[in-house]
Order: C-alpha cells, then structure tokens, then sequence
C-alpha cells in the first residue's frame, strides 16, 4: 500500500544553497532557491518568499522533500489552512491538505479531480472565502501531460482596453461549483443545492494594491444584474482576454517540485494526460 505521508527521498539539499531567484516565464512565476521547505525559516526569508509570491502570482520551489506534517506546517505560514470541499479516500489529519489523483487502491481513488483536462478557474471561488493561496506538491508524474498552465489575471486586467475597464467598475460575477462531473464546461442553470457566490470581478490584491480580474471560463456564471446574452458576451471576451499566451505559464511537473500559486491573481488549467499512467499531488488550500 503507499504510504501518502512520506515526502520524497532526495539528494539535492536547497538549505546549502544561498536564497535566490529565477523567473519561471517573462512577466510572471519565480523559482526560489535556497529554501528548505520542510526546515526552519527565518522570519526575514519568509517575508522575501512572501513579496516574490505577492509580486509574481506563482512560486516555485524545486527538489523539496515533504510529508503530511512539514508541508501543512510550511502552509500555515502563509495563513489558515481550509477545509477540503472534495470528497476522497486519501484523507488527512491536517485541516486542509488533500491529494489529487488517479491512483486506486483497491479498485476505490485516493484523491479527488483525478483524470484529463481542467478549464482555467480560481480555487473555491463558488464561496464566501475563496482559497487565497494554494500549495501544490509533486510525489508522482505521468511520463507527459498533466501540467498545470498559469494565467496572469494582474496582467491581464493591464492589457485591457480603458473602456472595458470602465464596464468593470463594480461589477460582480457569480461563480458556481458545478464542474465535478465534467471539468471542462459549465452546467446550463444553477441546480438547487449547488455552491455558489458572487465576488467583484476586479479584485484589488492586498499584499500590493494590483487589480486583477477575477473571473474564470470553469466557474464564473454569469455577471450580476445582466441579461444571460449580454454577460455571455462580456464574460467570453474576459475568458479569451485572459487566456491568451502572453499572460501564460505552463509548468511541467517533477516529483518534488512545490508550486504555490496566488488565487486572487492568477487562475489555473490542467493538461490532459494518460488515465493508464499514475498522478498523485498533495494540496493544501489557505484560507483568506
């Protein structure tokens, strides 16, 4: 059986290395080096982690070796870890911290979200606290597919015209979980029972004053106070804005990368990949 708990054996030891950084894409995402994830950081390095984080939507940290605990404690630095809103096998002792896969121990999944392609979306963005971060570990990867593609939603809402802008001013848009059973499209109504809220659709980032946009193709309904067809419209034009190559990252796993990325400044998608090959991530959600 395995053994979820244990972080991955390997011999790269980024404490040895002195904190730098390298930037993953133009425009956005920083590998860190020099950190040990899983050991003591000082206050002061935690705080130039947490303005690289802040200024650069996604964070990367390479060759890290973390269990249950270390990843979860690692987390909480950045604030109150959330509760798990997918329901699996593969639970945890530590508030927040679930595992996304395909892996099956007898014939039943361990983690939740396993197979194929995901539209971009915001984490939990269907509830009143959205996930304000979310923390990524690598254990195993498929040979190819599977990875996860950034958008710059900072950059994004910068590159759009004054006009459009001006149209954004105070809107809300209602995002809806409704993707559990087809992760690339949008339900036609809002079911009974179904998670939902309503968030601006420009969000000002606390940690440096930035607008971004805060809608995504997964989740986001519809625009408050519009006719289906007018909000169709403004939204798709937001979706296509968005999604387009200049604001992308596309990471491609290795097994002990840690990706902690910014939900109120950049959405993310998932690659399709082989369901005859295994997947398994640990992810911890904060809370915000």
């Amino acid at each position: 059986m395995l053994d979820r708990t244990q972080g991955l054996s390997l011999s790269v030891n980024p404490a040895a290395v002195p904190f730098g950084t390298r930037p993953l894409a133009p425009g956005m995402g920083m590998e860190i080096v020099g950190v040990d994830c899983a050991g003591e950081i000082s206050d002061e390095t935690f705080q130039r982690i947490s303005d690289t984080w802040h200024d650069n939507c996604v964070v990367l940290f390479r060759n890290q070796s973390l269990d249950e605990e270390k990843e979860w404690k690692f987390a909480r630095r950045f604030g109150e870890t959330g509760k798990v809103h997918h329901n699996h096998k593969g639970g945890s002792k530590f508030p927040g911290v679930m595992y996304i896969s395909n892996v099956r121990e007898n014939g039943e999944l361990i983690g939740a979200l396993p197979d194929g392609e995901m539209f971009f979306h915001h984490d939990q963005c269907y509830i009143e606290k959205p996930a304000i971060a979310t923390m990524l570990y690598a254990m195993e990867v498929p040979s190819t597919g599977g990875n996860t593609i950034f958008a710059n939603m900072f950059a994004a809402y910068d590159a759009l015209p004054a006009d459009i802008k001006a149209r954004l001013e105070g809107l809300k848009a209602m995002h809806v979980y409704d993707y559990q059973s087809n992760p690339t499209t949008r339900g036609a109504v809002i079911k009974e029972g179904t998670p939902h809220y309503a968030h601006p659709v420009v969000r000002v980032h606390p940690g440096n004053g930035r607008k971004a946009l805060y809608v995504n193709r997964l989740m986001t309904d519809h625009l408050v106070g519009f006719e289906r067809r007018a909000s169709d419209e403004l939204l798709n034009y937001l979706f296509d804005h968005s999604e387009q190559k200049q604001f992308l990252y596309e990471h491609v796993w290795t097994p002990g990368d840690l990706l902690i990325w910014d939900n109120r400044s950049c959405i993310h998608a998932r690659t399709d990949f082989s369901a005859a090959e295994r997947r398994l991530m640990r992810r911890v959600a904060i809370v915000g």
